[in-house]
């Protein structure tokens, strides 16, 4: 009889301090903030909307002329006499017959503005008109049928821009209403700065937040949140006041009207009508710690560099920062923060400055901001970059500069395969505790399903033992509008009335609201022999391609390295993409070599681009469309050489450096394979160089940490099988008296679930309370599980 299997928890033998381990991350892509946390229900608020945004954008972007009743209008936008100059544009009604009413209607986002029968909805808009002071501008909110919903009056009588505001209460339910503004008399009507917000917003603030998606981030109970980005950060001019700048702080505080119009890189319009003082806010309320995130100078996109000698304001950008958060109502920006209404500081403990930042001038720049910053706010903890790829010559940089400036933190980024997770459980397992420490800023497995969270909860039991190493983590992205979708996978998804938690969502849940404090020593005993993990060599099908670019190869040529036979395996083709392909698996131009099964071996070829904005790519170790290996040189926009995995579809970067390939020029390319290390060369240099592991999965995956304040142990277990496992749980040092667990767990879920508008908690934990006596309790583990003990003892 196979002896059971035993996890031993020494409930006095307390580890490394979890901290701020686990929290969130907000960046306004998505729609994330705009038509998403921002309540904000009318979409182009002030006509700011311009093609520098969206290719597709005009200043009436989700607006429409009404005319109703015989009555005509012309609808304009001008910008000679705004409101604001830092919101230029106004719309222009110009009233040629009354009719019944002539206006506009706007139509928020997704289908319409949504409203709930008996609520009320706050209104407001800048007015001024030429004639007719007396007749009243009517607000409608209109069903989709076009039912009035809600209306009120409002009398324009001035000649100068006004603020009026009334409340609309909703008749009936309805997610696909608009809003119209109709006018009667005559002359003209000018208007600005329309705003519709529910009186319901997220602790009833005004400007506020959509209730139910922060009441979500709420629940999550996480230690901080970063914040406002992600690359919206730094991609941008130079320029604070230029359309298309880098995200610049202080352009977001103060009078909304005052905050200006800007290009979010992901391809649309931002208000900044959430900004850092609504960001702060809402860390407060959900007790977060802010760890804002600062440009450093350098947009790696388009190469835009502040001269070194220019880069003081840029410094003292990131030094009023702090002073905005710490400082009290003597300081400047103490004071500032005080006039907004909050006459406490916020506090702040941490600060970025970079986001996955690649490229020497970037880490020129980073210490002239590390240095400013610690000799004013010595004890602010101050996170350098290093790049949004799991290894190589620029996340190698970051942590050299880490290294040699002292910085207290290295943000880290990956997104990749499952597999990758499973097989890279050990990735901190070896990180030095007197070194800086990771803040995995960004990371997430590619998929939303059961099977994603399963493994990304697994690969958090190992974040949670090397707390001595990893300081911070947070998975992104985190909200995602269902209309409007620039990225996925993401943690949140909603429209414009309902939201749903991913499986994702509940896996980092059970993780925050049951993280603890402090490392409890655990290991086990018996556990099952773990599966046998095959890591075979890297052989398969061998195709060079072309992708957006024009190539030629020839000299090709295959050697068996333990044999030396060498043989000519391809003369010369040319590949032209130079258009750019529709689908990478079915129109890349490409050309099949053969196929492999050596175990060491080398392919040697040469390569030239005569066209196209990428270089050379070749599939290797390819079994089909979805399984392979790539090596890419020249790749996103002409700066990288990648070796990448692709499992089911799903993409991993193993390494990068940074190289461009130049038109007309030969290369000498070089691939060598032994067993799953790869190497690549050009021109003889060894240019990158990894080993694509296979998963080994363990029987078990576990940790343990104490709660100081309640004195509750908590266990962790993934079971990343599918066969159950059996287990003896004993708390060493507990007292043998009568104890309770609450049981949270994650189970006898497909692991292709998703969850969804229909069903939002298809995959979701279920929670119980078991008693046991003594200091110990059997357990079964169920196959694709994830259980998370909350023991309380008496």
């Amino acid at each position: 009889m196979a002896t059971k299997a035993k996890l031993n928890v020494y409930t006095h033998e307390t580890g490394a301090q979890l901290g701020d381990l686990f929290g969130i991350f907000f960046e306004d892509l998505n729609h994330a903030a705009d038509g998403g946390l921002y309540a904000e229900l009318i979409q182009n608020r002030s006509f700011e909307f311009d093609p520098i945004d969206h290719q597709d954008y005009h200043s009436l972007t989700a607006w429409e002329k009404v005319e109703r009743g015989g009555g005509r209008a012309g609808l304009s936008v001008e910008s000679a006499t705004p409101f604001h100059p830092a919101n230029p544009h106004y719309a222009v009604i110009d009233i040629q017959e009354p009719g019944e009413g002539v206006g506009l209607s706007n139509a928020g986002f997704n289908t319409g503005i949504a409203v709930k029968e008996d609520e009320k909805y706050l209104f407001s808009v800048c007015m001024r008109r030429s004639d007719s002071f007396t007749t009243p501008v009517r607000v409608l909110l209109e069903g989709a049928n076009g039912a009035v919903c809600a209306s009120a009056e409002i009398i324009a009588d001035s000649a100068d821009w006004q603020k009026y505001e009334t409340v609309l209460t909703a008749g009936f339910t309805d997610t696909a209403c608009r809003l119209v503004i109709l006018a009667g008399g005559l002359g003209r009507l000018e208007i600005d700065r329309v705003s519709l917000f529910p009186e319901k917003t997220y602790r009833g603030r005004r400007n506020g937040l959509r209730e139910d998606i922060a009441v979500m981030l709420a629940d999550l109970k996480p230690k901080f949140m970063r914040f406002p980005g992600g690359c919206l950060v730094h991609d941008g001019s130079l320029n604070p006041d230029d359309r298309n700048s880098m995200y610049r702080w202080k352009n977001t505080i103060g009078e909304i009207a005052s905050r200006p119009a800007r290009r979010n890189n992901w391809g649309y319009n931002q208000t900044l009508g959430l900004g850092y003082y609504e960001y702060f806010q809402f860390c407060e309320d959900i007790g977060a710690k802010a760890i804002p995130v600062l440009p450093g100078g350098y947009d790696p996109h388009h190469g835009r560099i502040v001269p070194i000698d220019e880069l003081g304001p840029w410094i003292q950008d990131a030094l009023d920062l702090i002073e905005f958060a710490r400082g009290d109502a003597s300081t400047k920006w103490g004071g500032i923060r005080s006039s907004l209404g909050h006459t406490e500081p916020f506090g702040l403990e941490y600060i970025a400055i970079g986001n996955e930042e690649v490229g020497e001038p970037f880490f020129e720049r980073y210490p002239y901001f590390h240095k400013a910053i610690k000799e004013l706010y010595p004890d602010i903890q101050v996170i350098n970059s290093s790049g949004p790829f799991a290894a190589g010559g620029e996340y190698e940089r970051g942590w050299t500069s880490a290294r040699e400036h002292g910085s207290d933190l290295v943000d880290e980024h990956f997104y990749q395969s499952p597999e990758w997770f499973l097989a890279n459980m050990d990735r901190y397992d070896h990180f030095k505790a007197d070194e800086p420490k990771v803040f995995l800023g960004e990371y997430a497995s590619w998929g939303n399903t059961y099977y994603n969270a399963l493994v990304e909860a697994a690969f958090m039991t190992r974040l949670e033992q090397n707390a001595h190493a990893v300081g911070l983590a947070c998975y992104a992205p985190m909200l995602c509008n269902v209309g409007y979708v620039n990225w996925k996978p993401d943690m949140i998804w909603f429209d414009n009335h309902q939201v749903f938690g991913t499986p994702n969502y509940y896996v980092q849940k059970l993780f925050m609201n049951h993280q603890g404090d402090r490392l409890l020593y655990i290991d086990a005993e018996n556990l099952p022999e773990k599966p046998e993990a095959s890591q075979e060599t890297v052989k398969g099908r061998m195709v060079l391609a072309a992708e957006k670019s024009a190539v030629s190869y020839r000299n090709i040529t295959l050697t068996n390295n333990l044999t030396g036979e060498q043989q000519v395996i391809g003369e010369s083709v040319e590949l032209n993409d130079i258009e750019g392909a529709v689908s990478k698996e079915e129109e890349l131009r490409s050309f099949l070599l053969g196929e492999t099964d050596l175990r060491d071996y080398t392919l040697k070829w040469t390569a030239r681009k005569t066209g196209g904005v990428r270089g050379f790519l070749i599939y290797f170790g390819m079994q089909d469309e979805g399984n392979r290996l790539n090596w890419e040189i020249g790749g996103w926009q002409n700066q990288d050489s990648t070796l990448s995995a692709v499992v089911d579809g799903r993409s991993s970067c193993l390494t990068q450096s940074l190289f461009s390939v130049e038109n007309d020029t030969d290369y000498e390319l070089e691939l060598h394979i032994s067993g799953r290390l790869i190497t690549a060369s050009i021109n003889g240099t060894i240019i990158n160089q990894a080993e694509d592991l296979l998963p080994e999965i363990q029987p078990l995956y576990y940790t343990a940490s104490l709660e100081d304040s309640s004195g509750d142990v908590i266990v962790k277990a993934v079971n990343v099988l599918d066969t159950p496992l059996s287990a003896r749980i004993e708390l060493k040092e507990l007292s043998a008296a009568s104890n309770k667990a609450e049981v949270h767990e994650l189970s006898g879920i497909e692991l292709n679930a998703e969850n969804s508008f229909a069903d939002p908690q298809k995959v979701s934990p279920s929670s119980r309370t078991i008693t046991f006596e003594g200091n110990c309790f059997d357990y079964d583990f169920p196959g694709h599980s994830v259980t998370v003990f909350r023991i309380q003892h008496s």
